[in-house]
Formats: C-alpha cells, structure tokens, sequence
C-alpha cells in the first residue's frame, strides 16, 4: 500500500516523482476525512509550484524515450497493469470506500470497468495509423503520422476515481505520451495505488508522475503546471465552473484540452413509455452514488397524460431505493442549498424534504418545477445538485419536451423512454446531448449492475 509515515507518525500518501518518492514535508500533510464516521483515515502530501515543475521535468525527459517504444511493449504494459487491477481488486475498493465513502458495489463497478478499458486500449494500440493521401503537386508524394503530442497534465475527479482516471492514464501512455497524474484531494490513496500498479507492471521512471494538492494551493499549482512548457495537453474531468478556468488557462497558452464537465441531464418519460421500467431506471439514475455522478438523472421531463401515474411509481421507486452518502460536508450543503431555494419558493415536494441525517446523507427527494420556471427564479432548473434528488416537469407534447431538455447549459448525457423505436430516433437527434439512450438510465451501466449500486 502506498502509504508513508512522517516523522509525526501520521501514514501520509506520498509525491511520487521519475519512480521515487518525494521527501515529505510535515508543514505541508493534509488529512483525508470520511464522511461517513468523520474520521480522519490517513494524510496526504501537498505539491508546491517547484514540486510540480520537477514532474512536469520528468514526464518531458522520459517522453524523449518512451514515444519511441515499441507498440508491443506498451500493449504488454497494459496487460499486465489490467492483471494487477484484477489481483489488487480489493486495495482499490477498501481506498475508495474508506475515502469517499461510496458503496462497496460502486467501488467495484470502478474498478471492473477499469480493466476492461485498459484492456480495450492496449488491444487497440496497434490500430493507430497514418495516412498516404493524394497530392495535387506532380512527383510529389504525402505522408502523414500519428505522433503521441507529449506529456498530459490528467486531473481526475473523486466521484468515480479508479475508472476515470485510468482511463485517462491508460489512453495517453499506451499512445507513447507521459503523464503528471494531479490526483484528487479528497482521494489521493486511490489514485496513489494506481500509479503503484503501473509501476508495479513495469512502467519506467517519469513516465506516470503523481502529485496532489490542497484546496489552498491548488489553483496555484494547477496554473503552473498548465503553463509549463513541458505539458502539452491537459485532461479535466469536473465541474464546469472548474472546467472554465483550466480552459481559459490553457488557451492562454495555446494548449488543447479535453474536458469533461458537469451534467443537469434529462429523462424524457414519453405516454407510450413502459412506465415501471422508466420509474425504476430514472430512481436508480438519480440515487445511484448518493447522486454524484455526472450521468446523474438530474431532471425527468414527462408527458401530462401519464404524469400522475409515473410519479406515483417514481415514489415507490424512491421509496424503496437506498440514496447512499456524500463524500464531504460541503457536497452535502450544496446539494441541500440548492433544494432549500427550491422549498424556499414554494416548490412542490413529492418526496422527501431536501434534509439530511447529520452524517453527510440527503434524504433522497423529489421536486416538482413548473415548466416555464427560469434558473435565475430557481438554482434547481438549471444548476447541479450532485445529490439524491431530481427534478420532475409535466409537458404536453414531444416538442415541448425537447425545448425543456435543451434549454440547459449543460449537454452531456440524455434519455427517452419510449416503446417506439422511431420516435426514438427522430427525438434523440433533436436533443443537443453527447449521448442519448432509449429505455436506458442516464448513467450508462448496465440495468444489473445499476441495481447493484443502488442497493
């Protein structure tokens, strides 16, 4: 386990820099907390701007050899980085459990996907090629290359540790890039293991370099390293407020980004849907993870002849369905701020109260909103709760139900539910969503195993 002792006796997740550990620095220990007993279960080691600056250094140094591997030891480094995901399977579900105090079938679900990316990357390894394409110069001939484009700054999210940023560590080391990991505060042992693992596997000094910092510093540190001249593309995955920032920091310095952001997403229930079905998967969308998902069904939007009848089985389904607990006090207030506006103005609650049991779980709940109601009038409409909770509105027709869903600053993921396949179709391509599933939950699991999360 990754873990080190201070000269207070505290085990404190290291810096880890080129396969070696950074000296830690007692002043500059931060504790982890579980929400769930408000323990403090171990410490980690906040970076500076010098500490980062050395990772950034050794991930550019070692990018010089690695981009020149060969594509078979890159593809066996992730087959045996997907081994010990499989053998240290119960390390990496006791860290997120004991650090963000999500459900054991959630931890594990992370870790199982997790494997299955990396071995889907390493299996796709060789696939990338270039192209010969044509020319209009005479005797002249065109070659184009696929080049890894350096080291990436990866900044993952707490909520789903493992399978988010392994994907992102695997996707940019596979293609011959390196990596300075910025793990999250609130679980740095998880993503600590990880790079152990890729360690572990065999991956050479520099190539994966992890640092995590605390809230104070991390605007400080993240600037640095997206300004460092040896980072040349920066993954975040977060909220979108966060998501702003680093891409109006990268593009300063002309760097591309890839982020994923937050979600307000919708689950159309249409009149011809199979309503049992479509109450159970939105319920578990919405609850599934304590609500802190980015696929979390955030808003249902359903059709007025079958409104009464589907919310009472929403209910059934809430009722029923276990909400989980959040990661920190301060999630749980935001989530439970944004519902006390809503009960604030007179908002109509078909279940639950938007309260919570003093330990850092909402009680899960159900908020009607009127249609025409706007964000400024109500932080619900249009603001993410990243809690147990979602928003029910009643509309008349297939067109108003795509002007609802769209009318949103958020475009990630969607559903309808519906037993008409065309319907289906014509409305998803309506919809200005990355994703939209039919008859299918917002956050894309498996039913089975979505029900294990939930339970």
């Amino acid at each position: 386990m990754p873990l080190k002792q201070d000269d207070q006796g505290r085990q404190v997740v290291p810096i880890v820099v080129d396969n070696n550990e950074e000296p830690i620095n007692s002043d500059r220990v931060f504790p982890v907390t579980n929400a769930a007993s408000g323990e403090v279960v171990h410490y980690y080691a906040g970076a500076d701007v010098a500490t980062c600056d050395r990772a950034c250094e050794a991930a550019w140094k070692a990018f010089q050899d690695w981009r020149k591997s060969p594509v078979a030891r890159r593809r066996d480094l992730l087959l045996r980085v997907a081994q010990l995901y499989e053998e240290r399977l119960d390390d990496l579900v006791q860290a997120q459990m004991k650090e963000t105090s999500c459900q054991e079938s959630w931890a594990k679900f992370n870790v199982l996907a997790s494997t299955n990316y990396i071995k889907e990357f390493a299996a796709c390894v060789s696939s990338v090629k270039g192209v010969i394409p044509p020319t209009d110069k005479p005797d002249t001939m065109t070659f184009v290359f696929r080049e890894p484009i350096g080291p990436f700054l990866i900044i993952p999210p707490w909520n789903a540790a493992v399978v988010l940023s392994t994907r992102a560590i695997s996707a940019a080391i596979v293609s011959g890039c390196t990596a300075v990991l910025k793990a999250s505060e609130l679980s740095p042992l998880t993503h600590s293991i990880i790079a152990d693992i890729f360690r572990e596997a065999g991956c050479p000094p520099g190539v994966l370099n992890t640092v995590q910092a605390s809230r104070e510093d991390a605007a400080a540190v993240t600037e640095s390293m997206v300004a460092n001249d040896h980072i040349r593309k920066i993954e975040f995955i977060g909220s979108a407020a966060v998501g702003r920032i680093i891409g109006a920091t990268a593009a300063k310095h002309l760097k591309p980004t890839l982020l994923e952001l937050g979600g307000k997403c919708p689950a159309i229930v249409l009149d011809d849907a199979n309503l049992e079905q479509a109450a159970s998967l939105c319920a578990k969308g919405a609850l599934a993870h304590h609500g802190q998902i980015c696929f979390s069904t955030e808003r249902i939007i359903v059709q007025r002849s079958i409104a009464d009848k589907f919310n009472d089985l929403l209910i059934e389904q809430f009722k029923s369905t276990p909400g989980g607990m959040a990661v920190s006090k301060s999630i749980a207030q935001n989530a439970i701020d944004i519902l006390k506006d809503a009960k604030d103005k007179g908002a109509k609650f078909l279940y639950g109260d938007g309260g919570d049991d003093g330990k850092c779980s909402i009680h899960p709940t159900i908020v009607l909103v009127d249609p025409k109601t706007s964000p400024e009038h109500l932080r619900i409409v249009d603001e993410e709760t990243f809690g147990p909770s979602v928003s029910v509105y009643i509309v008349e027709d297939d067109k108003q139900a795509i002007q609802l869903a769209n009318r949103s600053a958020y475009g990630l993921n969607a559903a309808i539910h519906t037993q008409n396949l065309e319907r289906a179709i014509k409305m998803g391509r309506e919809l200005e969503y990355g994703q939209v599933h039919t008859n299918c939950s917002t956050v894309y699991i498996s039913r089975k195993f979505l029900s294990h999360c939930t339970e």
